[in-house]
């Protein structure tokens, strides 16, 4: 995200933002040259449950997600990943943990024993 649209989305009212969720199902659903009629029967949903998601937003996330999965849009979800971040100084102690040369090899036979190879 660029700082503009950032910016922009800050100054925008929760029903503003919500109603971009609509106009994104609205735009790739039209793009891919599929009626209201089609996605919602595919989602399990009604037509104007649709419509509504469309033209306002306001619907449930089960039900963005489910028309999301319908025009193959999940990819959108992505976005909330949440991955692991290790602080500076944990990833400082791992590494001083790890062994930088290798130890001399032990000489495993003892007093009185054969230099014979056991199989």
């Amino acid at each position: 995200m660029n700082d503009i649209s950032y910016k922009k989305s800050l100054s925008s009212s929760d029903k503003v933002l919500v109603a971009q969720f609509g106009k994104f199902v609205a735009h790739h659903r039209i793009k891919q040259n599929r009626t209201q009629d089609e996605v919602a029967d595919a989602a399990g949903i009604s037509r104007s449950t649709l419509s509504l998601l469309e033209r306002d937003g306001q619907t449930t996330l089960n039900t963005f997600i489910r028309v999301l999965r319908v025009l193959d849009l999940l990819y959108v979800i992505d976005t909330f990943d949440v991955t692991e971040e290790i602080s500076p100084l944990a990833y400082a102690k791992m590494k001083k943990k790890v062994r930088k040369k290798a130890s001399p090899q032990k000489d495993n036979n003892r007093v009185g024993e054969s230099d014979e190879l056991s199989w």
